[in-house]
């Protein structure tokens, strides 16, 4: 799949915002005051932000009110729906913390949990897709889940939580790749399959449908190398987990967990285009780029 940025921004900023919404409103941390509103203001900006930058992928950003309108059908739609309804319920949540320095914890464990929602309903667009097999399975939304989590820890300065929670986030991000490299061979889809030829003999491409480029080649079929695919992989993993949790050893220093912070958001976004770049699609059966 086309790795585009604006994709990998919104998946990876907003649930950054989502995971560190989800900690303020289970009350770790518990801030009050004006510490409060700057931990709610940064969330707020990375989910808000990473939810404007995903309209910029749409074909008619001006139709974007209509996403709300499927959620019986669309995973889309739901996301839409969760994304509103917890900002909306953290807003209710924050004022409180911000303004009296009282925490009402009901409001804020249902914001947690549509914040979470959100994160999940976000991952099941690409989980529900079976043409592509590589996200078309349970560990897709654990991903997603486990690094807007463990974001959203290290954001609101949970170093015992997110030490162990990057750990965790790493052996899942490894267990993705290693089962996700097989799930194409494993979906049994061929060319032959694809064109329902296979019974009445071997099936290949004689010629390419087309003589150039088009819509689905743009969008559905990227091609990368697999010393390239390695290579991204190592750095990924080193920055979203070995670094950080180096870093987070180091006791009482400040400066360390804001470099581990950086760390890990670089490598999510290194692991994050390879999430896109790496998504076999089945239309590449066709034109012979599988």
């Amino acid at each position: 799949m086309h790795p585009a940025p604006s994709v990998i921004f919104f998946s990876v900023f907003s649930g950054l915002g989502f995971g560190l919404l989800f900690w303020l409103g289970i009350g770790y941390p518990s801030p009050t005051g004006v510490v409060a509103f700057v931990f709610f203001a940064i969330a707020y900006l990375l989910s808000v932000g990473g939810l404007i930058a995903s309209a910029f992928h749409l074909g008619h950003p001006e139709r974007a009110l209509k996403a709300f309108t499927q959620w019986k059908t669309s995973w889309l739609s739901r996301e839409a729906i969760c994304a509103v309804a917890a900002l909306i319920v953290m807003a209710i949540f924050g004022p409180g913390a911000v303004f009296w320095g009282t925490h009402w914890h009901v409001i804020g464990l249902l914001g947690a949990a549509l914040s979470l929602g959100t994160v999940l309903t976000t991952a099941m667009i690409y989980t529900q897709l079976r043409t592509v097999p590589r996200w078309h399975m349970p560990l897709t939304p654990v991903n997603f889940l486990s690094l807007s989590i463990t974001g959203g820890a290290l954001l609101g300065g949970q170093v015992t939580w997110a030490f162990w929670l990057i750990g965790l986030a790493g052996l899942i991000q490894i267990a993705t790749w290693i089962i996700g490299d097989r799930r194409f061979a494993q979906s049994g889809t061929t060319l032959a399959s694809a064109t329902q030829l296979g019974s009445i003999g071997t099936v290949r491409a004689f010629e390419p449908p087309h003589t150039g480029t088009n819509y689905l080649l743009r969008e559905f079929v990227h091609v990368i190398g697999r010393k390239h695919a390695i290579k991204l992989r190592v750095i990924a993993i080193l920055l979203m987990t070995v670094l950080p949790m180096a870093l987070l050893m180091i006791p009482s220093a400040h400066i360390a967990g804001g470099i581990a912070l950086l760390c890990h958001i670089a490598g999510v976004l290194t692991a994050r285009w390879l999430f896109f770049a790496q998504a076999e699609h089945v239309v590449g059966l066709y034109y012979g780029k599988r």
